[in-house]
């Protein structure tokens, strides 16, 4: 990297997408406690809810609870995961201030994942994207499986291209292309990201990547170089997609906060209080998390750092 950017916004997407795949189903006691330890590491800002139906993903259930009981104004921003309008009306009531909608770039995976069609869930967004910018809510938009599909394998960049364009408009906060399946390699993050920030130029990015085939951190990196500087991750590594064969958990948060940390790249995140967090979600969940910083330990170790 010839020139690193100076800071990078760190998403945690555990309390949403680290949850929604873990067979534990936790109280909304341990999801408040979970949120509260990630903000306490300095996240600002997080997936911590998600307004679906709970009886396809059970583990998200009582979203509006989870909200009420997390404080306000507190400098952290909580965002909620809607996919039609009746996950919107849920939102805007429990008075969440951002909220994200997944567009797949896979009508296979869109039937799969959400019942519809990749044009019908475009028209689900604008309507959604309008109404929350009408209500002083942010709408930020995921194109999920943008660099592969399950199901049908390879997506063609142009459609996620096409889509970037056709949804990056005043009322779309922010976009961010999905590694849904983690089969993404960095060259294919360098063009996917160059190619729409040329037809998006003044729109705002975020880059989700998922581990599963071990390219996360490297994805990362590639996004960054391309100019990203929003990245979604996941304490411990928890989580992956209910609906995806063998889609296994994010990029951990405190892997990827090492390596920007060891960059010069500012995150605003403390590693150890981090690394704490990921070890105590796992010790809820009643497994070991992915995460290596937590096993490893950070380098330098504390007795030698100067």
């Amino acid at each position: 990297m010839t020139t690193a950017p100076r800071s990078v916004e760190i998403i945690d997407v555990g309390p949403r997408d680290g949850l929604q795949n873990e067979p534990e189903i936790l109280d909304v006691a341990t999801k408040v406690a979970f949120i509260g330890n990630l903000a306490d590491a300095g996240i600002r800002r997080m997936e911590a809810v998600s307004f679906v139906n709970p009886k396809r993903v059970p583990q998200m259930a009582e979203a509006e609870e989870v909200l009420a009981a997390l404080p306000e104004d507190d400098g952290v921003t909580y965002i909620g995961l809607v996919l039609n309008r009746r996950g919107l009306d849920r939102a805007l009531e429990a008075g969440c201030k951002e909220v994200n909608y997944a567009l797949v770039a896979s009508d296979t995976f869109s039937q799969k994942n959400q019942g519809t069609t990749i044009e019908q869930a475009v028209d689900v967004y604008e309507e959604i994207a309008a109404e929350a910018k009408a209500s002083g809510v942010r709408c930020s938009l995921t194109i999920s499986t943008a660099f592969g599909c399950p199901f049908q394998g390879e997506v063609p960049p142009e459609r996620v291209i096409d889509l970037v364009e056709r949804c990056a408009g005043d009322d779309t906060f922010e976009i961010a292309l999905a590694d849904t399946i983690g089969c993404a390699v960095p060259s294919q993050v360098a063009d996917l990201f160059g190619a729409v920030m040329e037809v998006a130029p003044s729109a705002r990015f975020r880059a989700h990547f998922h581990n599963t085939r071990n390219t996360g951190l490297a994805n990362c990196y590639a996004a960054i170089e391309a100019g990203v500087q929003s990245i979604d991750a996941s304490a411990g590594g928890i989580g992956g997609c209910p609906f995806a064969p063998r889609a296994t958990g994010n990029v951990p948060t405190e892997d990827l906060i090492y390596m920007l940390n060891r960059m010069g790249i500012e995150t605003g995140v403390d590693i150890d209080k981090l690394i704490a967090a990921g070890d105590w979600i796992g010790e809820q969940l009643g497994h070991a998390t992915p995460a290596m910083i937590g096993k490893a330990g950070v380098f330098p170790p504390a007795e030698l750092r100067a």
